[in-house]
């Protein structure tokens, strides 16, 4: 049987070997035209094919392979061998054990395994960026001289170093997944400056740079984490405020500015990005007043810009923001199904309630 040849990072379709078996006469000669057909037909099917990773690293499923590292589950970053058993690690995930998580050997001493961190890198360079060139209609001639071209395919690559960097940052192996975002970060950029600032793309490098922020933040860089963030208000804001995930990324993106200008004292800056959060999830209740999830998102917000109005001395203005978004949440009607809400509910009106005087401190606080 002839094997056509395909793309390491396609998955091959294989014509159907049907012509073992020939029949005689006319018989065999439709059969045999019939055959030929479905294989010219299965293998213009195979150009169109989305990439796959040979070894199991697509963005939709799970694999822990032969690249990655068994603490974090993700790609080997930094990668370690520990001696004498030369099991390997992200060096991040290794050091916080005395014996091998995988045989219990005592590690004697961590070496860098600069060979097999450079297969790694190697891997995620080629990840999704090789797929077969479209089938035309020009006849077998055209599909035998099919070449493999290597082209960017943005959102696979995407999705697979999101997955990558996600598994590392719950791992607690931050310079791992700021790494893998950085990369992602770069591909959408490439995207951008050759089609523009589409919406997609706009909206996959905001959610990205918020993750970099996020990243930044627990490793303590409050400053990197700030520019980040503003940067990713910067793509989400060019974008329609139609889309609900969109705008709750860009509100979550401000609260979290107002949030380290916050811890860095800045009161009047906290203020300043709580409130355009507080804005834009007003604007959203108004098209979207029966969703309550964001009503609750802007009692939230009501309570930060409150909680920094306490902290500049302004307390009337202060009460009145506690006590709007009380009035908001105590107006909230949920589905009896919505448990999962209804507990958020309760939990931020607990919260916003004890943040209100009670009546007789009122009371003298007017005599």
């Amino acid at each position: 049987m002839n094997m056509t040849p395909v793309c390491p990072f396609v998955k091959a379709s294989r014509p159907d070997d049907n012509n073992a078996s020939k029949k005689s006469g006319e018989n065999s000669m439709k059969h045999q035209v019939e055959s030929e057909s479905k294989g010219k037909k299965e293998v213009n099917d195979s150009a169109s094919t989305s990439p796959k990773c040979p070894f199991g690293y697509d963005s939709h499923s799970f694999k822990i392979g032969p690249l990655s590292c068994t603490v974090c589950q993700a790609l080997l970053f930094d990668t370690s061998k520990c001696v004498p058993c030369s099991h390997v690690f992200c060096k991040a995930c290794i050091l916080r054990f005395k014996d091998c998580p995988l045989c219990g050997a005592d590690i004697v001493k961590i070496e860098p395994d600069a060979n097999l961190q450079g297969v790694v890198d190697h891997f995620i360079e080629g990840h999704a960026r090789i797929k077969r060139s479209v089938s035309s209609d020009k006849g077998e001639e055209a599909t035998e001289s099919k070449q493999v071209i290597y082209e960017d395919v943005s959102l696979e690559r995407g999705s697979f170093l999101v997955q990558q960097a996600m598994r590392a940052f719950r791992a607690q192996n931050l310079e791992s997944a700021k790494s893998r975002l950085n990369l992602c970060a770069e591909d959408i950029r490439d995207q951008l400056e050759k089609v523009g600032n589409t919406s997609e793309l706009c909206s996959q490098l905001g959610a990205v740079l918020g993750m970099l922020g996020d990243c930044c933040r627990a490793m303590g860089d409050a400053s990197s984490a700030v520019a980040y963030f503003e940067e990713s208000v910067q793509f989400l804001s060019k974008l329609p405020k139609d889309d609900l995930e969109i705008t709750h990324t860009l509100s979550v993106s401000l609260n979290k500015i107002g949030d380290l200008k916050y811890y860095d004292e800045d009161l009047q800056a906290a203020r300043s990005y709580y409130f355009k959060s507080l804005n834009v999830r007003r604007d959203v209740v108004k098209h979207n007043s029966n969703v309550p999830s964001q009503v609750l998102d802007v009692a939230v917000s009501l309570a930060k810009v409150a909680d920094v109005d306490r902290n500049l001395g302004d307390e009337k203005l202060a009460t009145d923001g506690f006590q709007e978004a009380i009035d908001l949440l105590e107006s909230l009607t949920l589905k009896s199904e919505a448990s999962g809400l209804e507990q958020r509910r309760q939990s931020v009106l607990d919260f916003l309630r004890s943040q209100l005087p009670d009546k007789q401190e009122q009371a003298e606080a007017t005599v």
